[in-house]
């Protein structure tokens, strides 16, 4: 008997395979094989008045793969569905179903939270029938998103020259022109504050003043700093001093929106690297010779773990740091609008120990599995414990804080080394003593504006305000950078931190949005659609009604807008195209300005908007080994530095940098 698997990504197949054994083949549909066609009324590929019934069509380049998997199964005893265990790999394993006609009403669907072998028998053990509830939900979202994209893009384009609009993308947009205003309409205010230092027991203990006859001291200018200075020329009386213990828990363990933060603020990956890197991890990388699922599914919404894991991971702890470094299993409350399908994201087992793989990872598979194993890890480790101080010194009616703290138990950071946990060590003080400041200065500070919205800010606003979901949160950041909507610049020189900005388009865009469908392209319509979605996947929702309602409320304000909103004519540059003589126009795309053909996509002529600086290459001194023709420093378009021959492009040798550097050491020891 031969039972044929398919699932949707290749190598996850190799890694399932290995598990099931020769009795199973395991093939993969590549994606999603089907879409909704672009034809009908509009080009949806629905049919609005008749239920919203969708049309699908094979994807042109899933052709082969549909042809392919229909001989297969075929010559297969039974048919596996095993595709990604959430909404999206449940409507891929629907629409399997119907393009290769497998039966709806038999128990073939796959579903496992991890790639072992364990957790694939147990799965294929308790086959289900595919969930409808679950495949209208996907349904449902991708026929919002068609209608909203198609008809609102087309809009935009006829009236603003917009590529495109969408429901949760716009509505993220939005947030970021929002901020942007705040940003532009703040006012700075000006604060001082004032500092005295201490020494003791070669320990500097930096203080502030807190109140002034025991209310909070505000100083507004320079005068009122001064006064405070003046008054507080003389001996300090430690008024008091008080010790407190603190316990700090671990944080819970990954799920995808906490990844997708975290790994940008202490890793530096962009989101889209992030859930790549994910992706592989959790189909599984090559562990001497045999392909190893290292980490469950990095789609959830829950920081649920199994009590498999669990049982693991503490006796892991107790053997390797001791008993008392093991702590207790704690499970957050369910945020409203959380699926908790499965489980959070840790590793499928606590004995693959990074360090002890690492040879068979890339670096970045390394960094990001290293962060995901240790997260896990320490959610399941007892408290780090510190010991607090805090220091009140007194005079003039002038009280002055300062702080110190000891760490009296390293806890979850003996593995978590991603916060910094140091020491803040005090001299011995006694209370009531009289103690003389080193000094006691003012300093002038500025109120600042709301920071910009980096990728991680984003991701962890869009989640709490329930838009979209952390699945899409990397394509939906993506889409509005390509659209040339916003650029992603550094937020001040010399900082790692990437912050969006929106562009001339992107505020054009959001505020035709915003003055035409504010009804709909807003924060709380776009989070309760989600809490539809959720209902129509649990079954308490008709996915039909949804769709009508919306369609009932957008329609007109589709029509209003095609009637009242003002066409913005593109501005010309005023010159003709040199390759077909159309007017040269104004463009902005991903990465800002540029001048482009008006008669794209028919003629694809552009350029930047500031001609590059052109650097003649800079002569070394050499010969070309293979044509003789001098060798010359040049800068790639990467802005990295090359010696090549002069005689490009007809020669095209390029030194070697081993040889430049042996050169250099050479030189250096002939010296």
């Amino acid at each position: 008997m031969k039972n044929l698997v398919i699932v949707e990504s290749p190598s996850k197949s190799k890694t399932i395979e290995k598990y099931l054994g020769s009795d199973y083949e395991v093939v993969s549909s590549k994606g999603h094989i089907r879409d909704l066609a672009i034809k009908g009324k509009d080009g949806l590929g629905v049919d609005v008045e008749n239920d919203f019934t969708p049309t699908y069509t094979v994807n042109k380049d899933k052709k082969a793969v549909v042809k392919e998997l229909k001989s297969k199964v075929k010559n297969a005893d039974q048919v596996f569905l095993a595709t990604d265990p959430d909404r999206e790999g449940e409507a891929i394993s629907w629409h399997l179903a119907k393009e290769l006609d497998l039966p709806l009403d038999t128990d073939n669907r796959v579903v496992f939270n991890e790639i072992t072998k364990d957790a694939l028998i147990d799965a294929f053990k308790h086959p289900r029938h595919i969930n409808q509830d679950l495949v209208k939900s996907q349904e449902t979202r991708r026929i919002l998103d068609r209608i909203i994209g198609f008809k609102l893009s087309k809009l935009l384009q006829s009236k603003i020259k917009s590529k495109s609009a969408g429901r949760v993308q716009s509505v993220a947009l939005n947030l970021i022109v929002q901020r942007e205003k705040e940003i532009e309409a703040f006012i700075k205010e000006e604060y001082w504050t004032i500092h005295a230092m201490f020494n003791e027991d070669g320990l500097t203990l930096e203080t502030s003043a807190d109140k002034y006859k025991n209310k909070k001291l505000k100083l507004e200018n320079e005068e009122q700093a001064s006064a405070v200075v003046k008054a507080c020329t003389g001996d300090f009386v430690l008024s008091s001093l008080t010790k407190s213990t603190k316990k700090k828990e671990a944080r819970p363990p990954f799920i995808t929106s906490t990844l997708q933060q975290e790994a940008s603020t202490k890793l530096g990956f962009p989101s889209k690297k992030t859930m790549r890197v994910a992706q592989k991890l959790y189909e599984g990388v090559d562990i001497n010779g045999s392909p190893v699922g290292l980490i469950s599914y990095m789609r959830t919404d829950s920081t649920r773990l199994s009590n498999v894991f669990v049982s693991a991971a503490q006796e892991f702890i107790e053997k390797t740091y001791g008993k008392n470094y093991v702590g207790s299993y704690r499970v957050k409350n369910k945020k409203e609008n959380t699926q908790d399908a499965h489980e959070a994201i840790r590793p499928t087992s606590i004995d693959y120990v990074p360090e002890a793989i690492k040879s068979s990872l890339s670096p970045d598979e390394y960094k990001l599995y290293r962060f995901i194993y240790y997260r896990a890890l320490a959610s399941l480790m007892k408290q780090a414990e510190f010991e607090n101080i805090r220091l009140v010194f007194s005079q003039n009616d002038y009280d002055f804080v300062g702080t110190g703290s000891r760490q009296l138990f390293d806890g979850y950071l003996k593995v978590y080394d991603y916060e910094q946990s140091k020491d803040k060590l005090v001299g011995n003080y006694e209370e009531q003593k009289a103690y003389k400041a080193d000094t006691v200065e003012k300093r002038q500070h500025f109120t600042e504006p709301p920071l910009r919205y980096s990728e991680a800010r984003l991701i962890k606003e869009l989640e709490e305000l329930g838009i979209g979901r952390p699945s899409t949160y990397s394509s939906i950041l993506d889409t509005i950078l390509i659209r040339g909507y916003v650029t992603l610049e550094r937020s001040s020189e010399g900082s790692k931190t990437k912050v969006f900005i929106p562009t001339d388009q992107g505020k054009l865009t959001d505020q035709r949005l915003q003055d035409h469908f504010n009804q709909i392209i807003n924060v709380k319509y776009t989070a309760n659609m989600e809490k539809e979605l959720d209902e129509i996947a649990e079954g308490e929702r008709n996915n039909v009604a949804s769709l009508r309602e919306f369609m009932d409320e957008f329609s007109p304000l589709l029509d209003k807008a095609y009637e009242n909103m003002e066409k913005v004519e593109v501005e010309k540059v005023g010159e003709a195209c040199p390759e077909c003589g159309g007017d040269l126009v104004y463009r902005t795309g991903r990465y800002g300005k540029f001048i482009a053909c008006s008669n794209f996509p028919t003629c694809r002529y552009n350029r930047p908007l500031v001609a590059r600086e052109k650097v003649e290459p800079e002569k070394t001194g050499e010969i070309c080994p293979e044509c003789g023709h001098p060798l010359v420093k040049r800068k790639s378009r990467f802005g990295t530095w090359f010696v090549g021959c002069s005689n490009y492009p007809k020669c095209r040798y390029i030194q070697p940098k081993e040889k430049k550097a042996a050169k250099e050491n050479d030189e250096t020891a002939a010296d």
